[in-house]
């Protein structure tokens, strides 16, 4: 047991012994964000840098001293991991698209040392099987130090570089996942025996490597005539990374694993010519890098299999706990070692996985495995706020609904780990309110918010999601990209960041209002993909390639589509009041109040009391009445009903769990918010079957962890807590607690003044009392039962 401590310790690369941060802005050069950077992008001299290809770079230069600050830049095109001195530091870049290129900048004097110093960099191009999340103009890789103390080590043909032939891509497609669209990029197929081994390591011979081939300077965005990359700071922290290890062996054949193996207490030997198989249960799904470390096993094949959930005969997922009677599907790494001592097989890109199935096929000599763990690896969002109350079933939704969103939360956002990792507009709104209220973190939100802008195109739409290299055009979700920027200036004073999308929020509003038909003043046919929510009645076509599209969707009429423009027309109007345009703040008043009335006209059903999908009315959907009730439609003295009524009528087309968050603000116009804990049905289901994040929604579903779904994170303080913004920039605050059936609440939230306590209980006669504590510069108002009472510091409560 020492001797395999000791010589996981000798590995270095992968037990990096420092940590390093990306430097803030203010610490960068100042002119490499204005001029040509004196360093080169450079690449493999003998592939076009279009192919699949995985490098190796490397730069030797001496120091008289370790110093106390060395501050470089780097970029790579796909993706690179920066070693120094053997030592793994950082990843990157901050995806974005090529107008708009990330680099990172980090002070890596840690990592140095006097004499000899190496800064080696992996550096990969997926190329045609690259993720759809990935854009990507060719092979390339560029370090720019950011004085002349640094620029010894500026990316030239100095640099030496190597094609790593080990490596071939692996499926990671429809074809290994039963079907399933899943496009974040290829597995790895690694052959040992092709390796060079420790070629990151300072006393690595790299004499017989080539000398990179440089390909044009780099240049900060807007800089010169170029249009290839256009390098910006990276505008959010470094991810997250941290050890963990496997939790649980649920099936071990042919070999004697066992939990203690796991723990890495001891190895696991499969003796030549067998065939193993181990099945383990993280327990939870996460999302990492796992990391393998063998010894011997020349000729043998390591194949690692990773799912979210088994399967049944059927196809069929049910109790994700159980195991008895399926089988794992999933995409698969390869590795094939070469005989050597301490071979460590990590796969390129990070892996998602509840369940990883390890199979093993030996030849003529025995493998030996000296441990196996994964390291994790996700945005850095600290967890800021709690949320307790005398129900202990809202723990377990807290805490799966917290993991969800950690898991779907990467360079950008992601709709899910495990198929997709894009990042949609229509999730993103939910998740960043998410982020605002349990960690207080807005700058996953923010680069969200000006990717998307950065993403719209002539019509004037934004992309659906962003970064892409599959361009997808979904209109509803350039609207929610409207109300995205319109949540970040009611929790956010940040008047600058919020002005700047102007352009693009008249640009969008400008294609809808294009739109709107003449002759019923409802929205006309507006082409692409007019997606609402995974409705059972709107099922995929294949005909039309498109699904969840309500009547009316398609050729357009839409209730539901009108009155979300209706919806982010105001959203729009209150920016443009705030700016002090009133002019452009009426236009977009008057677009909402004629799209309403076209929509009362057309889409009331008088003998159903409901608005109907189109003007047919052979359609009735949740949707429509949500809508109708966040737009005002419905008369003041009239919504309590109307929302009493339709939210149990399970006649209507019912909205899934994306759509209920909208669903909850329709119960908060209401004055009916005291029913939202009622609506949680299907989460508690998905505890019950075994989830350990909350899926995209209900059985039978494709992703068991989708973010859009970990809305009660953010709705158990903004609704059941009741902590919302009274006034733009979250300058004051509202609280009015929707306790339900609990009796109980206490926990907090971030606030940029802060941190706002609350600990409140249900009295007799209907009455509230406890604390509330608001930090210093925040004050607000408490309301219960239609009274309002004023809040500053610690006030008590008894009501």
């Amino acid at each position: 047991m020492k001797r395999i401590k000791l010589t996981v310790l000798l590995l270095p690369v992968f037990l990096s012994a420092f940590s390093v941060e990306n430097v803030p802005l203010s610490k960068i050069n100042p002119d490499l964000l204005v001029y040509y950077w004196p360093s080169s992008w450079i690449t493999y001299p003998d592939d076009s840098g279009l192919e699949y290809g995985v490098y190796h770079f490397r730069k030797s230069f001496d120091l008289d001293k370790a110093p106390s600050e060395f501050i470089i830049h780097i970029s790579a095109d796909n993706r690179y991991r920066l070693f120094v001195n053997g030592q793994a530091v950082c990843s990157g870049p901050s995806r974005g698209d090529l107008m708009h290129w990330r680099f990172e900048s980090i002070n890596i004097s840690a990592y140095l040392r006097s004499g000899k110093n190496v800064i080696a960099a992996e550096v990969w191009n997926f190329a045609d099987k690259k993720p759809w999340a990935q854009i990507s103009l060719k092979t390339a890789f560029i370090v720019q130090g950011n004085s002349k103390v640094e620029e010894i080590v500026n990316t030239s043909s100095l640099w030496k570089v190597t094609k790593n032939h080990a490596y071939r891509p692996a499926g990671a497609d429809s074809k290994t996942t039963e079907g399933q669209f899943v496009v974040v990029g290829p597995c790895d197929d690694v052959d040992g025996s092709e390796y060079p081994w420790n070629w990151e390591k300072t006393e690595f011979d790299d004499s017989a490597w080539k000398n990179s081939r440089e390909i044009d300077k780099g240049r900060p965005k807007e800089a010169g005539t170029g249009i290839d990359w256009g390098l910006e700071p990276r505008s959010i922290p470094l991810l997250e990374t941290r050890k963990q290890r496997f939790k649980k062996i649920r099936i071990s054949e042919n070999c004697t694993a066992d939990d203690s193996f796991l723990r890495g207490e001891k190895s696991l030997i499969i003796p030549a010519n067998k065939e193993a198989t181990v099945l383990i249960d993280q327990k939870n799904l996460t999302i990492a890098y796992p990391e393998i470390l063998v010894s011997g096993g020349k000729g043998a094949v390591i194949e690692m299999k990773y799912a979210e959930a088994l399967f049944d005969e059927n196809g069929n997922k049910n109790n994700r706990n159980e195991i008895e009677g399926k089988h794992i599907v999933g995409y698969v790494d390869y590795f094939r070692p070469d005989g050597g001592e301490n071979r460590l097989f990590r796969p390129l890109w990070l892996r998602t996985w509840r369940y990883l199935q390890l199979h093993v096929k030996t030849s003529g000599e025995p493998l030996e495995i000296k441990d196996f763990q994964s390291e994790f690896t996700a945005y850095p969002f600290t967890q800021n706020a709690a949320f307790e109350s005398n129900d202990k079933s809202l723990d377990k939704i807290w805490q799966v609904g917290w993991r969800t969103a950690r898991l779907c939360a990467g360079e950008t956002y992601f709709d899910c780990p495990y198929y997709e990792q894009l990042q949609y507009v229509g999730d993103t709104r939910i998740q960043a309110l998410i982020s605002l209220y349990v960690s207080g973190d807005d700058r996953l939100m923010r680069k969200a918010i000006k990717l998307y802008d950065d993403s719209r195109f002539s019509e004037g739409l934004t992309m659906s999601r962003y970064p892409t290299s599959t361009p997808q055009v979904i209109p509803p979700y350039s609207l929610f990209w409207v109300d995205m920027v319109y949540d970040y200036w009611m929790h956010r004073d940040d008047p600058a960041f919020v002005q700047s999308f102007f352009q693009g929020i008249d640009d969008v509003l400008h294609f809808f209002i294009s739109k709107i038909d003449s002759e019923t003043g409802l929205l006309g046919k507006t082409g692409y993909w007019n997606f609402v929510d995974w409705a059972e009645e709107w099922p995929w076509s294949d005909k039309l390639q498109i699904g969840g599209v309500p009547k009316g969707g398609y050729n357009g009429q839409s209730s539901i589509l009108s009155l979300h423009l209706a919806y982010s027309a105001k959203h729009a109007a209150k920016l443009y009041r705030w700016k002090g345009n009133v002019p452009k703040a009426q236009e977009y008043e008057k677009v909402a109040e004629t799209l309403i009335d076209a929509v009362k006209e057309n889409c009331w059903d008088n003998s159903k009391k409901y608005f109907a999908d189109t003007p047919e009315k052979e359609s009735f959907s949740m949707h429509a009445q949500i809508f109708a009730v966040l737009t005002g439609a419905v008369p003041e003295k009239d919504v309590k009903s109307f929302v009493s009524r339709f939210e149990k009528d399970n006649k209507l087309i019912q909205p899934t769990m994306y759509f209920r968050f909208y669903l909850t603000q329709a119960l908060k116009v209401a004055g009916l918010a005291d029913n939202y804990l009622e609506t949680l049905n299907m989460w508690h289901e998905m505890l019950n079957i075994g989830l350990t994040t909350f899926a995209e929604k209900p059985d039978p579903t494709r992703s068991d962890c989708h973010a859009w779904s970990a809305s009660p994170n953010y709705d158990f303080l903004a609704t059941v807590a009741g902590i919302e913004p009274d006034s733009p920039g979250f300058k004051t605050v509202k609280i009015e607690p929707h306790l339900g059936k609990l009796n109980k609440i206490k926990g907090f939230m971030p606030h940029q003044a802060g941190t706002i306590y609350f600990d409140l209980h249900k009295t007799e006669a209907n009455g509230i009392k406890g604390r509330i504590t608001l930090p210093a510069n925040l004050t607000g108002k408490f309301c219960w039962n239609g009274k309002e009472f004023p809040l500053k510091g610690e006030t008590e409560i008894n009501l």
